[in-house]
């Protein structure tokens, strides 16, 4: 029976809930010693009351704010509920910031607490917090391996939980107790451009979104509540994962299972078989990527069957009806020869993907569905808890991000920006009044992104406001879909298009690291992208891509000279957004001279 999100007073009280309900069933998975562990819902519900009475014996009152740094973990979801149960807002931040993001993060909300899993991000996480004035304690998962730092009371996991003990605190009636609208948590948004900025999200924000989300996954062949599996690998610090990969999963009954590392999320899939993943673009561009090359090593009789496979599941999606009598024989055959051992790549009973955080490429997205597997991209951002619409399995429409989710409004304004109103924006940014007015008016959220709806009231993304490139002969162009075009050649790892206010375009790229590894020793030469980049033939091959590219694009758009980068946009170098999103404004500030070079000749 379906849930009734309505009713539901706050999220900490739709998890106790389903504890209840679920009682014995396993709910969390984690892998230790090579084998997956589970903890059932009401182990996990007793851990949450542990840890909820050990943050009030710390003094932890209703709308104090509580960091949370760990990497997903079963510990993260019963530190999130735990926070929001004594009325505190949950804080989670990046594994992969540094000590100063953390700094600015605990001085701007002004967090009483910090929660941190492992010893090596204490070492970042505890510093950071000690400088702030407002943070009295941090509890750690794992015991600290450093001597416990001056002006902060640090206690570990356990013994947060100990100094609860003896309290009879009625959690759930505590958390029963919180309006829908009351701020359940501090999302920071990653920060394309700029501070991030704290987005306060009401529990009725994340409701809403879960009952949108089942409405649209509830339709999959197969669908079963109880009984879904879901992995959760991409960052819990941000709102897709936080919502999709966390709240929406309890609120079906499903099962979660975290994934070991992005290293190792192949052989995870292949374990844990999931039925629904979540992961954003670069991830399905990088198994895109990895699948081509494998190919290379096929013979030439499954190199053929592989093509012809996407050939005609192309063509069945971009014209249905159209294949012949033949190609109907030919197409059913190569399921079981081409698209059953695909999918089998993936554990063998995946109904979806679902894709969200930044555009899916077009080419990524029939490459996918040629081969059987559905994959839905969706739409959203932080300030909406993230989800605003989001594809069907009746309709799925791979050059657009789906119809709206349930109850969320969408209006066009007249310069093309999307605007979305509904239970599920944001209650604003933290301490920053002047920015929510900016981006909240009238009810409406101003999102940023221009796009449109086609004729099946799907809506599609034709770039951010900001981002849109106007060159010098005053065309609008998308460098998003351009960059999109360029990564999913083979020789193309990452790019930038870059030209505002120029007569054209000039793209900075970073060459794919198998290819260049793979160029470099079959032609005898370096390895290494950074002696690579030098070498005149290697940036030749890479123009080679850029020609395929151009091939299919109008004057304006079309990349006439590029540099090759030395290395590639990570989190690290602070080119990368945690979300995978580029940061423009950093790599301008890197490489802005190269490319102003480009147009000196």
């Amino acid at each position: 029976m379906p849930m009734d999100y309505k009713s539901i007073r706050n999220l900490p009280t739709m998890f106790f809930d389903q504890a209840e309900r679920f009682g014995d069933r396993p709910l969390l998975w984690h892998k230790q010693d090579d084998e997956w562990w589970s903890r059932s819902w009401t182990q996990t519900a007793e851990e949450v009351t542990a840890l909820a009475r050990g943050l009030l014996a710390l003094g932890v009152q209703p709308g104090d704010r509580i960091g949370l740094v760990s990497e997903n973990r079963p510990e993260w979801l019963i530190a999130d509920i735990a926070i929001m149960a004594v009325g505190a807002f949950s804080v989670p931040a990046y594994i992969t910031s540094s000590a100063d993001d953390y700094h600015y993060l605990w001085c701007n909300c002004g967090s009483k607490g910090v929660i941190v899993s492992t010893p090596a991000l204490a070492r970042k996480v505890l510093p950071a917090a000690q400088k702030c004035p407002d943070t009295e304690f941090a509890v750690c998962i794992e015991a600290p391996a450093d001597p416990p730092i001056q002006g902060i009371r640090t206690l570990t996991w356990a013994d947060c939980v100990a100094g609860g003990a003896g309290r009879d605190d009625d959690i759930r009636a505590l958390a029963a107790t919180l309006e829908r609208a009351t701020t359940s948590c501090l999302i920071y948004t990653s920060g394309t451009g700029g501070q991030p900025k704290g987005v306060m999200l009401s529990h009725g924000a994340i409701l809403s979104n879960c009952m949108g989300a089942e409405d649209v996954i509830s339709h999959l062949p197969g669908y079963a509540s109880p009984g879904e599996i879901f992995l959760s690998f991409l960052p819990l610090s941000h709102s897709y994962e936080h919502t999709g990969g966390q709240f929406f999963p309890l609120s079906i009954g499903a099962e979660i299972y975290y994934a070991e590392s992005l290293e190792k999320l192949v052989g995870n899939i292949a374990e844990v078989r999931p039925t629904i993943m979540m992961a954003v673009p670069r991830l399905y561009e990088m198994i895109h990527g990895r699948i081509m090359r494998g190919l290379e090593s096929q013979s030439g009789l499954k190199r053929a069957l592989f093509h012809k496979a996407v050939e005609l599941g192309r063509k069945k999606y971009e014209k249905p009806g159209s294949l012949t009598f033949t190609e109907r024989l030919l197409d059913g055959l190569l399921d079981r020869l081409v698209r059953a051992k695909v999918a089998g790549r993936f554990g063998g009973r995946l109904k979806a993907f679902v894709s969200g955080g930044a555009p899916m490429n077009y080419d990524v997205g029939i490459f996918f569905t040629a081969l059987g597997l559905r994959l839905l991209q969706g739409y959203g951002q932080t300030e909406s808890a993230p989800v605003i619409s989001i594809n069907r399995y009746e309709i799925n429409k791979i050059d657009t991000v789906g119809p709206l989710v349930k109850d969320v409004e969408v209006r066009i304004a007249q310069d093309g920006e999307i605007l979305a109103r509904g239970e599920l924006l944001m209650n604003g940014y933290w301490n920053n009044p002047q920015a929510t007015a900016e981006t909240i008016v009238d009810g409406w959220l101003h999102t940023g992104d221009i796009g449109e709806f086609d004729e099946d009231n799907c809506l599609k993304i034709t770039d951010r406001k900001k981002d849109i490139i106007v060159n010098s002969g005053g065309d609008n162009i998308s460098p998003q879909r351009i960059e999109g075009m360029l990564t999913v050649e083979p020789e193309v790892g990452q790019a930038m298009v870059y030209g505002d206010a120029r007569p054209h375009l000039v793209a900075l790229i970073v060459p794919d690291e198998d290819f260049a590894k793979a160029w470099g020793k079959g032609h005898e030469r370096a390895t290494d992208l950074a002696a690579l980049i030098g070498d005149a033939d290697f940036v030749k091959a890479i123009g080679e891509a850029v020609d395929r590219v151009n091939a299919k694009l109008t004057a304006p758009e079309r990349v006439r000279r590029y540099v090759l980068a030395p290395e590639g946009f990570t989190t690290d170098n602070e080119m990368l957004t945690p979300s995978m999103k580029i940061r423009r404004h950093v790599i301008k500030e890197n490489y802005g001279e190269a490319l102003d070079a480009l147009y000196g000749g």
